[in-house]
């Protein structure tokens, strides 16, 4: 007989391990004797070794006391379907991988191809990333509850990003965000806004969306704003501008 360290040591696992598989009930405890002492034999040993196999081979311990306890054709069907939860836990965590890899890509994860593209086009012009991730996030949500819409007021976002005069006045809306609300450059921003959305297309082109709980989640979407940015959508809708 020995004692519950030497059995841990035979079988190469620790002794807080066989109290474990204890606990578990997938080895049995033997009663103390007279000293307060648990004695161990050789059928214990064996059970823990197979215990221990068994759980190094990736059977989870729920299913430990089963698979001892099967006989061969039980035991072969068991391990198999062992075998395909594990496959299947494996692909779900190279799929999490997957995923993991492509934060590295920060917008391609939440936005198309053609959104992240026209995000970094923002970028390279040197529009700050307050106002580039203020655009993403709104596209995320256009996306989200409107896809058919937003596909269509993304074409037209999309083309209007090689004029330069498009590009310029973002330029100034970002710079825009510091200004004193007062500040007499933004009647000007607005005029020029104004004037960019009457001339394109002849000031027809309606980018409204059509559902108009979709328009008032999107409306209240942004989370930065600024005393002068208020000011400036006052005076753009003031203009009765188009969009």
């Amino acid at each position: 007989m020995i004692t519950i360290g030497q059995l841990a040591g035979y079988a190469g696992v620790t002794i807080k391990a066989v109290r474990h598989y204890h606990h578990r009930g997938l080895l049995e405890e033997p009663p103390r004797d007279s000293s307060g002492y648990r004695s161990y034999g050789a059928e214990h040993a064996i059970d823990l070794v197979k215990i221990k196999t068994l759980a190094e081979a990736g059977v989870p311990l729920a299913r430990v006391r089963e698979l001892l306890a099967a006989d061969p054709d039980r035991f072969a069907a068991a391990i198999a379907e062992i075998d395909r939860d594990l496959r299947e836990r494996a692909e779900e965590l190279i799929r999490t991988r997957e995923r993991i890899a492509r934060l590295g890509g920060g917008d391609r994860l939440f936005v198309s191809p053609e959104v992240a593209d026209f995000l970094d086009r923002l970028r390279a012009f040197g529009v700050g990333e307050r106002l580039v991730r203020m655009e993403r996030d709104i596209w995320i949500l256009l996306y989200s509850v409107s896809p058919k819409e937003a596909a269509l007021l993304f074409a037209g976002k999309h083309d209007s990003i090689d004029d330069p005069e498009f590009v310029g006045i973002y330029l100034e809306y970002d710079a825009a965000f510091d200004w004193a609300p007062e500040d007499p450059r933004l009647p000007v921003l607005a005029e020029r806004m104004w004037r960019w959305m009457v001339n394109r297309d002849g000031g027809t082109k309606d980018e409204q969306l059509p559902d108009a709980t979709a328009a008032r989640l999107v409306g209240t979407s942004a989370s930065t704003t600024s005393p002068a940015w208020d000011r400036l959508a006052e005076l753009v809708r003031e203009s009765g501008a188009p969009g």
